[in-house]
C-alpha cells in the first residue's frame, strides 16, 4: 500500500507530457515507396514509432500530425498493435513547423510538456524519450543528439571556406522535449519573421533559449532512403525489440 501511495505521488510530480508525432512528410527520396507504411520485419515504421512511445512512462497522450491520406491507415495501426495513447490523428502543415504547430494546438488543455518525435524514426527506445524528457523538465527544452563521428566542411560555390572543430559539433535527432508554450511562442515567432525552422530547439533557440543536450543512439536512425529500411532491419535484428517494437 505504501509503495503505491509513493509511485502515485511521484506520478503526479511529473509535468503533464504529450506526444507529437510529425508523421506528414511527403517522402520525395523513398522512390514512391510511403515510408511510414513501408514495413520491417511486418511491422510498419510508423508503428515501432508509436509503440515506443506507448510504452514510454513519461507520456501520457500521443497527437500524430499525418498526411489526410494516411489517417486510416494509422488508425488500424493503433487498433492492431494496441496502441492507446493516441488521442488525435490531424492533418499535417506544408512544412514540418506547421504539423507540429497544428499538433501542439490539439494537446489536451492540461499539457504542459510535449515531446516532438519524428515518424520515421523506428528505433527510438521508451528509456530514450524518458531521458529526453527529464532533462527537459529540468531545462525547459532538451534533445536527444549524438556527436559527428565525420570532419565537417562549410562550402560556399563549390569551395571549402571552414572547417569546424568537430569536438563541438553534435548531429541532432528526435526525441525534443520542450515546455508547451514556450514551443508554441517560439514556432509562431519563427513564421511570422519567415524562418524556415528544421527542427524545434531550432526555433527555441531563436528566443535565446539554449537547449539541453542528452546522450542519443546512432542506432536511432531517420527513414530517409530506400536503403535506410534496410539499415534499420539489421539494426532491429542485432537489438531485438527494447527499440519499442512488436513483441515478434
Amino acid at each position: 500500500m505504501l509503495k503505491q501511495l509513493h509511485s502515485l505521488f511521484k506520478k503526479k510530480e511529473r509535468p503533464y507530457t504529450a506526444a507529437v508525432v510529425a508523421a506528414g512528410g511527403s517522402a520525395r527520396r523513398m522512390e514512391g515507396v510511403d515510408k511510414l507504411l513501408a514495413e520491417i520485419h511486418g511491422v510498419p515504421v510508423i508503428a515501432y514509432t508509436l509503440l515506443a512511445l506507448e510504452k514510454s512512462s513519461c507520456v501520457d497522450e500521443i497527437v500524430v500530425a499525418a498526411s489526410e491520406g494516411n489517417f486510416l491507415p494509422i488508425t488500424e495501426i493503433c487498433r492492431e498493435f494496441g496502441i492507446s495513447k493516441v488521442f488525435k490523428v490531424v492533418r499535417g502543415g506544408q512544412e514540418r513547423a506547421d504539423s507540429v504547430y497544428k499538433a501542439l494546438c490539439e494537446c489536451s488543455p492540461q499539457t504542459e510538456f510535449v515531446l516532438v518525435q519524428d515518424g520515421a524514426r523506428p528505433l527510438l527506445t521508451p528509456s530514450l524519450a524518458e531521458k529526453v524528457c527529464q532533462k527537459a523538465y529540468e531545462a525547459r527544452c532538451a534533445t536527444a543528439a549524438v556527436p559527428v563521428k565525420d570532419t565537417i566542411k562549410v562550402v560556399e560555390n563549390g569551395l571549402v571556406q571552414q572547417t569546424p572543430d568537430r569536438a563541438f559539433l553534435y548531429a541532432v535527432q528526435t526525441p525534443q522535449v520542450t515546455d508547451i508554450d514556450l514551443l508554441k511562442g517560439a514556432l509562431c515567432k519563427a513564421a511570422q519573421e519567415g524562418e524556415k525552422v528544421t527542427d524545434d530547439c531550432a526555433a527555441v533557440e531563436k528566443l535565446g533559449i539554449r537547449p539541453a543536450i542528452v546522450m542519443g543512439s546512432y542506432d536511432n536512425i531517420k527513414i530517409t532512403t530506400p536503403e535506410d529500411l534496410d539499415i534499420a532491419q539489421v539494426l532491429l535484428e542485432r537489438l531485438g525489440t527494447e527499440r519499442g517494437g512488436k513483441d515478434l
